[in-house]
């Protein structure tokens, strides 16, 4: 694998002369394509003397929740969009941009927590899951005025997603590269126009 344009036709169509033979500093490695699996991370020893984290295998990853400016570390469940190739979705392949689903039981938690909220409709959530829900627990009358000064509205569409207990999250770290699969749940405009991409799909 090279990463050289030498062997390549000049823009006018023009094949390049040979004047000299492959360099080392023009290598290419073979991708890592990430699986959806146990934790599994080789290192490669690269140029300088550096090193890169090649996930081989990886299941959990650290995504942030933008509009409440949190983060906590969850399970990615599935690969269900990749706007590069369907083949990626299909074998759960993890690569920066892909749209996966992630757990939401951390981030539903934080909420109820600190909005004494339930958040996400349950389908059939019986008394006593109420009652141990974050949002019922016993709290001080200080703490509840703080609470009540506290404004929060999640949309309609992440707030239906958290009632299923999965959320769609995109993935901006390089898998491949950094030996990590963080990213953002996705939200507003760009959740809608993936959404719109899945059902399509």
């Amino acid at each position: 694998i090279s990463r050289d344009s030498r062997h390549k036709r000049s823009h006018t169509g023009a094949k390049r002369a040979h004047y000299r033979k492959k360099r080392k500093f023009e290598l290419g490695r073979q991708a890592a394509n990430t699986k959806l699996a146990p934790k599994r991370i080789h290192e490669v020893r690269v140029r300088g003397g550096n090193k890169k984290f090649r996930a081989m295998r990886l299941e959990s990853g650290n995504y942030s929740w933008g509009s409440e400016s949190i983060s906590r570390s969850t399970r990615i469940v599935a690969v269900v969009y990749n706007a590069s190739n369907n083949e990626l979705v299909r074998t759960n392949t993890l690569v920066k941009g892909a749209i996966v689903q992630i757990d939401a039981t951390p981030f539903r938690q934080w909420y109820e927590n600190r909005y004494a909220k339930v958040l996400g409709k349950k389908r059939q959530q019986t008394a006593t899951e109420e009652e141990k829900s974050d949002a019922n627990k016993p709290r001080s009358k200080h703490l509840l005025a703080k609470i009540a000064g506290r404004q929060s509205a999640v949309e309609p569409a992440l707030d239906s997603q958290f009632g299923s207990g999965r959320v769609y999250a995109i993935i901006t770290s390089r898998p491949g590269q950094s030996g990590r699969c963080d990213g953002y749940i996705l939200e507003g405009k760009e959740l809608d126009f993936y959404l719109r991409k899945i059902r399509s799909k």
